[in-house]
C-alpha cells in the first residue's frame, strides 16, 4: 500500500474545478446548477482563499461571477454541520472582499453597502442513501422553537454516477469526475486497495473524456490526492463501526444495571445474587457495582 501523504489536504473535485486553467469546467458547472448559458470563462473571479483553515476544515472553491458569490463544497461523507462550515468561510471569504479597496466598500458608511449574493451548494458523492437535492439550514443547530438572528441555508446536490441524470448531463467534467469516484469505488471494493483501485479507474477513463487528458497529465497528483481522501474516508467508516458497537456495549451495561435493580427491588437479593442469577463474569462485576 501507498504511504499516505497527510500534508496534500486538495481534494480531487478542487483539483478540477478549483483551478485558474479549469475555468471553462468551473464556468459549465456554475451553468449546470443554475441553468444559465454564459459562455465567458474570463468573468469568473476565483475567491477561495488558499490557506484558509479552519480546525483542517478547507474550502474547496469559491467564485464570483455577475453578482454572485457561489461557495462550493465536495464532501463524500453526509454532515449535517455543512451549514456552520459554510458560515465560516462565508465570513472568510467576505472579509477579504471588503478589504479589497477595489470594491469600495465601506463597512462604517450610513448608506446601505451592497454585497454579491452568497449561493451555497454541498456536492455530495458519499455511499450513504440521499436524495437527488436537499437543502440543509443552520437553525438546526439551534434549540427547536428557537429564534435565531442568522440564517444559512446550504443546497446539497448528490452527484453520484447515475444520480441527478440532467445536472451531470449539462456539466460534462463533473459527469466524468462522477464516473471516476465511481469506478475507484468499484475498484476498492472487489481487491480492497486503494492505489489498485485508483491506477485502474483513470486508467479506464473513456477517451471521449474531457477532464481525462488534464488526469492524465497530472496522474501522480491525482492518484495521490485520490489515495488521500478515499483513505480518510475509509478511516471515517471505521469510527463509525466502533461507534456503533460501542453504542451496543453501552446498551447492554444499561440493560443489566436495569435487572440487576428489579432483581434487587423485587426479589430483597444483594446485587451480588442478581448477579449471580443473570450470570454475569465476575470480570465484569466491580464495573456493575460502580454504576449501580
Amino acid at each position: 500500500m501507498a504511504e499516505i501523504n497527510r500534508e496534500n489536504k486538495d481534494r480531487l473535485f478542487r483539483f478540477i474545478f478549483g483551478r485558474e486553467e479549469n475555468k471553462a469546467w468551473t464556468l459549465s458547472l456554475y451553468n449546470a446548477i443554475n441553468g444559465t448559458d454564459y459562455n465567458d470563462p474570463n468573468k469568473i473571479t476565483v475567491t477561495t482563499i488558499e490557506d484558509a483553515l479552519y480546525m483542517s476544515m478547507k474550502n474547496d472553491l469559491s467564485i464570483l461571477l455577475r453578482n454572485f458569490m457561489n461557495f462550493y463544497e465536495q464532501q463524500s461523507t453526509y454532515n449535517p454541520n455543512e451549514p456552520l462550515r459554510f458560515l465560516i468561510y462565508a465570513g472568510m471569504i467576505y472579509s477579504k472582499y471588503v478589504e479589497n479597496k477595489a470594491n469600495r466598500i465601506n463597512i462604517y458608511s450610513t448608506k446601505q453597502q451592497m454585497l454579491p449574493i452568497p449561493k451555497m451548494v454541498c456536492f455530495y458523492n458519499g455511499t450513504a442513501e440521499m436524495p437527488d437535492r436537499s437543502e440543509l439550514h443552520l437553525a438546526s443547530a439551534f434549540p427547536e422553537g428557537a429564534d435565531p438572528d442568522i440564517a444559512v441555508k446550504v443546497t446539497m446536490l448528490n452527484i453520484n454516477y447515475g444520480r441527478n441524470k440532467a445536472l451531470l448531463d449539462a456539466c460534462r467534467p463533473l459527469r466524468d469526475y462522477a464516473w471516476l469516484v465511481d469506478r475507484i469505488r468499484y475498484y476498492q471494493k472487489i481487491y480492497n486497495d486503494i492505489e489498485k483501485a485508483v491506477d485502474m479507474a483513470v486508467a479506464e477513463l473513456p477517451e471521449e473524456s474531457v477532464i481525462k487528458p488534464y488526469i492524465m497529465a497530472n496522474r501522480a497528483e491525482v492518484k495521490r490526492m485520490c489515495i488521500t481522501e478515499y483513505d480518510e474516508a475509509w478511516t471515517m467508516e471505521l469510527f463509525k463501526e466502533e461507534a456503533y458497537e460501542d453504542g451496543i456495549e453501552k446498551g447492554i451495561e444499561k440493560g443489566m444495571i436495569s435487572n440487576i435493580k428489579t432483581l434487587t427491588g423485587t426479589m430483597n437479593w444483594t446485587a451480588q445474587q442478581a448477579m449471580d442469577a443473570l450470570k454475569i463474569p465476575a470480570s465484569d462485576r466491580q464495573r456493575y457495582l460502580a454504576m449501580l
